[in-house]
C-alpha cells in the first residue's frame, strides 16, 4: 500500500466500518492493529443486517455471544437516546421571550465580546444553531433591525479554496443580503491534519449588529445582574 498519514487512514477506516467491514478485514488492509482500528471506530453502530453479514463471512471471528452483547449494546443507546428526548421535551416546553432573554445572556457570557477594546455587541460561535438562536434574541427580544445584523466569518487559511461555500452558508442561514456579510478573516496558523468533516466545516461565525455599543453595555449589565442572583441566592 502506498504511504497513507495516520489521519487519511482513520478517515478510509471510518467509511469502511460505516459500510460494515469487519475490524480485522479494515485493520489487515490499512497495516493498522486492531485496537487502533476499534478504537477509531467504537462510536459507529452496524445495523443488525451488517452484524449478521460479519457472522456469516468466512474468516471472521464472530462469536454468537458477541453478536448477542453488540446487539444489546446497540439497542441500549438507541434507549437511552430516545429517554433523553422524552425528558427533554417534558421538561422545555414553551420558551417565552424572558428565557429567551435569559439563554441569551448565559450564552453572550460565554462567548461574547465582552472587552473594552470591542465597541459593538458581537458574539462568536461555530455552531450554527446557537448563531441562529442568537439572532432570534436580536430580533425577538431586543428589537434589533434585522438589517443591522451583520455577519464575519473566521477560518484557517487551508479552506480558502471553499471560502464562497462557506460564506454563502452563513449568509443562506442568517437570510442576510451581501452587504451584511463582512470579508472572511483567514487564520494563517499551519494545520498538518486532514480533518473528514473538512468539506462540512463553515468555521466561526462572529455575529455583531451596526452601532451597538449601547446594546453591548445592556448584555454586560444583564450579566452582572444574573450572577449576583444566581451566587448570592
Amino acid at each position: 500500500m502506498l504511504y497513507m498519514s495516520k489521519y487519511g487512514k482513520r478517515i478510509i477506516a471510518r467509511k469502511l466500518r460505516e459500510k460494515g467491514k469487519s475490524i480485522i478485514v479494515i485493520a489487515r488492509d490499512l497495516g493498522v492493529s486492531k485496537s487502533t482500528i476499534s478504537h477509531w471506530c467504537k462510536d459507529i453502530i452496524l445495523t443488525s443486517e451488517q452484524l449478521e453479514k460479519l457472522r456469516k463471512n468466512k474468516g471472521v471471528s464472530w462469536t454468537n455471544g458477541q453478536r448477542i452483547g453488540s446487539e444489546t449494546n446497540r439497542k441500549k443507546k438507541i434507549d437511552m437516546v430516545l429517554n433523553s428526548e422524552i425528558f427533554g421535551r417534558k421538561n422545555i416546553k414553551k420558551i417565552s421571550n424572558r428565557d429567551l432573554l435569559l439563554i441569551a445572556t448565559a450564552l453572550y457570557w460565554s462567548e461574547g465580546s465582552k472587552s473594552d477594546t470591542t465597541s459593538c455587541w458581537m458574539f462568536v460561535n461555530s455552531d450554527p444553531q446557537m448563531i441562529l438562536v442568537m439572532k432570534k434574541f436580536l430580533i425577538s427580544v431586543m428589537k434589533v433591525p434585522s438589517d443591522e445584523i451583520m455577519c464575519g466569518v473566521q477560518i484557517n487559511q487551508i479552506h480558502q479554496n471553499r471560502i464562497r461555500k462557506v460564506l454563502s452558508f452563513w449568509k443562506n442561514l442568517l437570510e442576510l443580503d451581501s452587504s451584511q456579510m463582512r470579508n472572511p478573516y483567514f487564520i494563517k496558523t499551519k494545520i498538518n491534519k486532514v480533518y473528514e468533516n473538512y468539506n462540512e466545516y463553515f468555521g466561526v461565525c462572529r455575529l455583531f449588529v451596526r452601532k451597538s455599543k449601547n446594546l453591548k453595555y445592556d448584555i454586560l449589565g444583564l450579566i452582572k445582574a444574573m450572577k449576583k442572583e444566581i451566587l448570592s441566592a
